[in-house]
């Protein structure tokens, strides 16, 4: 079988190798679609963590089921589903409150050394992600591809659920890359109107079809401005910062209403991870600020669900498809910023 390699920074190599054996309590999944995911993103330009040689990436994946072990009694050959990466132990002060993705001994297939993930013809699925991962049967006629991207949407959705967007409000999405664009579909199907701030211009263009009510030049409109302007002053109800960058979270403090929420929803560089933010905005202003990481498996399933009906158009979402053989272009479109969701298939 074939496997892609991350060796180096954005250095990818398809190497053949030798088929997993199956575990006696898991499961052998054929890949069938595997989404490029910004973190995903992050890790190939940076190469390997530091000590490990190589890393198989991909945790947005859907597939079938090809073998199972002697143990596993749950699923069969020729089950279609769809995976995301959490692990959580089930021990820990978290877990225990069912709060697994704050889990203190979290593992994440394809990004934590050794749990090799979907970037690869045949994936090896233990029992721990079994028993403490997030895998879900796919719903009768939803592709796999459609399968894959709700990886993303889960944490949308989540996300959504944590800050109570309704009727409404108004809700400014800081970003509009693939998240940011589902963060605009989520939000409107909960009733607000969104304003989108974007600084590419191919993004810009992308995300035209979504119809926000409006879409913000940052390069060359101050979105503090802009917003005051569309909300009489008043200023918006929600702000999601939806990109790795470090001033659209201190905007988003400026950009918000008194008593609204700003959601730090994208991860910041792990080498300047410390962000700025106005204490007195936020405290004269009742202003909550909360973070949205991952999400409880139950989003998953409900994302699949969504998906299903439509009320997520996936292909909307999805702008380019790769063959595993020509991962590398994936990434190299994905980083471009002129794809939403690059997604992977077999050859």
């Amino acid at each position: 079988m074939q496997a892609a390699y991350l060796i180096g920074p954005r250095t990818i190599e398809l190497r053949p190798t030798q088929a997993p054996d199956c575990p006696p309590d898991g499961l052998l999944l054929e890949m069938k679609a595997c989404g490029i995911c910004g973190s995903d993103l992050r890790r190939w330009q940076e190469g390997p963590p530091s000590g490990v040689s190589h890393l198989i990436q991909g945790h947005e994946l859907a597939g079938v089921v090809t073998a199972i072990g002697r143990e596993t009694r749950e699923y069969k050959p020729g089950d279609r589903l769809a995976l995301a990466p959490d692990i959580h132990c089930g021990l820990c002060y978290y877990c225990r409150r069912g709060l697994y993705n704050l889990c203190l001994d979290l593992k994440l297939l394809g990004i934590t050394p050794g749990l090799d993930g979907g970037f690869s013809e045949q994936v090896m699925i233990p029992r721990s992600v079994l028993t403490h991962g997030i895998v879900h049967w796919m719903p009768e006629g939803l592709s796999f591809a459609e399968g894959a991207l709700a990886e993303t949407l889960s944490s949308v959705l989540a996300s959504h659920a944590k800050c109570k967007t309704t009727l409404g409000e108004t809700v400014v999405v800081m970003g509009a890359g693939p998240v940011g664009c589902l963060h605009t579909v989520v939000a409107q199907a909960r009733g607000a109107r969104v304003i989108l701030a974007e600084p590419l211009p191919a993004r810009r263009r992308g995300a035209e079809k979504f119809s926000p009510d409006a879409i913000l030049d940052v390069t060359r409109q101050d979105p503090v401005e802009a917003v005051r302007k569309l909300t009489n002053g008043i200023g918006a109800d929600v702000v999601i910062c939806a990109n790795p960058v470090t001033a659209t979270q201190t905007q988003a403090v400026e950009i918000v209403r008194r008593g609204g929420k700003v959601v730090l929803f994208g991860g910041l560089p792990k080498a300047d991870p410390t962000t700025h933010l106005d204490g007195n905005r936020i405290h004269y202003g009742e202003i909550e600020v909360v973070g949205s990481f991952s999400y409880h498996p139950s989003f998953h399933e409900e994302a699949l669900r969504v998906l299903s009906r439509k009320q997520v158009r996936a292909e909307l979402f999805i702008t380019h498809t790769k063959s595993l053989s020509r991962i590398s272009e994936g990434f190299e479109i994905a980083k471009s910023g002129e794809a939403l969701k690059v997604m992977i298939e077999p050859d």
